[in-house]
């Protein structure tokens, strides 16, 4: 067997894992989710469930990785050989491809709206949402120009990739991830220092339990466990570049810290600024393209504010995608035996080829599906974008970490994986009967949101929510 990589250190390491988990919706998501439902007291149960549900899967990914030294398809056959458990690894992979296939495209989005603002587009927005909105479908309703931008990003995905993990993955995440908490925090203070900005944080951190239903719950229950990247397999690869002297509970409780912090920190940046110059917080994903873009031209160096904010996240968009990328180029380097160069280059190419389609789905003037378009929109009720987001989202990503649960539990066996971390938390059989508890625990509440949303697509009233 070839040498596989390793990280170059432990910093690197973790802030590659943390790059991963902070993507666009964790910016925006997040702080929007938590402001609608109930404030801090929605936080408190995010955080709970974090602990129980989040943790439990990265350390179980993580472990899974180091231990066969492969990527998702590879480390199931070692660990459970002449079995079925080898195709948790191949949804992992095959949700990372349908994920990057849009992800790229809404990537391409936010680089398009960084040179708007270097170039002072968003000045004509001043105040009108709705003037901010008809750019946006005008511009991702167009043909060429969306795909030009996916391009740019998934060329720059492939740039890294191609790099290596130590060279390519790691130094990059080392810059970035700095940077995207640096530019954060630079908007979080100016946020805080308009006129009314202290209102954004009540909205966000203040407790209102009597927003806090059961419905809320279920919604942090969900983002606790899609913030993290879990379920694709993205842990599991990024855990078989590290060598047996990381501790593995400590970097996953770093990497949740960082996520966590960076949402929260969203939070503030945001919502002070939407508070301050009076526009509407319950936005949702068109805070991003809608709301600011009108906002950041009422502040002064508008233009300075709002290419900040994009560059974020854009940073945010690069780090969560060159992981997804690293789990497609793993499993052929790993499985097929090809170079990295030949794995990144060629499926970067289909991945982007398959963005493409995504992008003009959404109103591209080139008719690219005839009748079976029409027959695809009026069977699935969606553009095709929006069936890849919500086929990985729904039902891939948690189809594919309630398995890893029960994979710990059912086949590799708690005192294997406990053996694995190499630590102790509280003692060694106190931690097989806690690891068990978490473990079905993690597995109960996946199972249960993947059935909420089922039942809620056949019978369009979900159990709960």
């Amino acid at each position: 067997m070839q040498n596989r990589e390793q990280w170059g250190s432990k910093l690197g390491f973790i802030l590659a894992a943390s790059g991963s988990a902070v993507g666009i919706g964790n910016i925006w998501k997040f702080p929007h989710m938590a402001g609608q439902n109930g404030g801090a007291a929605f936080t408190m149960v995010y955080l709970l469930c974090i602990l129980v549900v989040g943790l439990t899967i990265v350390i179980a990914e993580f472990a899974i990785g180091r231990s066969t030294q492969l990527s998702p398809v590879g480390a199931f056959e070692k660990l459970a050989p002449n079995s079925n458990w080898k195709w948790v690894g191949f949804l992992g992979v095959a949700s990372a491809f349908v994920i990057l296939s849009f992800y790229g495209v809404v990537g391409g989005w936010i680089l398009k709206y960084i040179f708007v603002s270097i170039s002072g587009g968003f000045d004509t927005l001043n105040n009108d949402p709705e003037a901010a909105k008809s750019l946006f479908v005008t511009f991702t309703g167009s043909t060429w120009s969306p795909i030009f931008f996916q391009i740019i990003f998934m060329a720059l995905c492939v740039y890294v990739i191609i790099n290596g993990v130590k060279d390519g993955i790691e130094n990059w995440s080392k810059i970035m991830m700095p940077i995207i908490i640096i530019l954060l925090a630079v908007l979080a203070v100016r946020g805080l220092t308009l006129d009314g900005g202290f209102e954004g944080l009540k909205f966000l951190f203040l407790p209102r339990f009597e927003d806090l239903n059961a419905s809320a719950i279920v919604l942090a229950l969900g983002h606790s466990f899609f913030t993290l990247s879990l379920g694709m397999g993205t842990m599991i690869t990024y855990g078989s570049y590290l060598d047996r002297k990381q501790n593995l509970l400590n970097s996953a409780l770093w990497v949740l810290a960082l996520d966590t912090a960076i949402a929260m920190l969203a939070g503030v940046a945001i919502f002070t600024t939407v508070f301050a110059l009076g526009a509407d917080p319950a936005g949702g994903a068109g805070l991003i393209f809608f709301i600011l873009p009108s906002v950041f031209p009422q502040l002064a160096y508008g233009a300075i504010w709002s290419t900040l904010f994009f560059s974020l996240l854009f940073m945010a968009a690069l780090t969560s995608a060159i992981s997804i990328l690293e789990v497609v180029t793993a499993y052929f380097i790993d499985q097929k035996g090809w170079s990295r160069k030949k794995a990144t280059i060629q499926f970067g190419i289909v991945i982007t080829i398959v963005g493409v389609f995504c992008s003009l789905s959404l109103g591209g003037g080139v008719n690219i599906t005839g009748h079976f378009g029409e027959t695809f929109h009026h069977f699935f009720g969606e553009t095709f974008f929006d069936v890849m987001d919500n086929l990985s989202s729904k039902y891939m990503l948690p189809i594919g970490g309630m398995f890893t649960a029960i994979f710990i539990l059912m086949k590799w066996s708690v005192p294997s994986f406990i053996n694995e971390i190499g630590q102790t938390i509280i003692g060694k059989d106190e931690d097989k009967t806690l690891v068990s508890i978490l473990c079905g625990i993690a597995a109960i509440i996946v199972g249960f949101i993947i059935i909420n949303e089922i039942i809620a697509k056949i019978t369009g009233n979900a159990i709960i929510g």
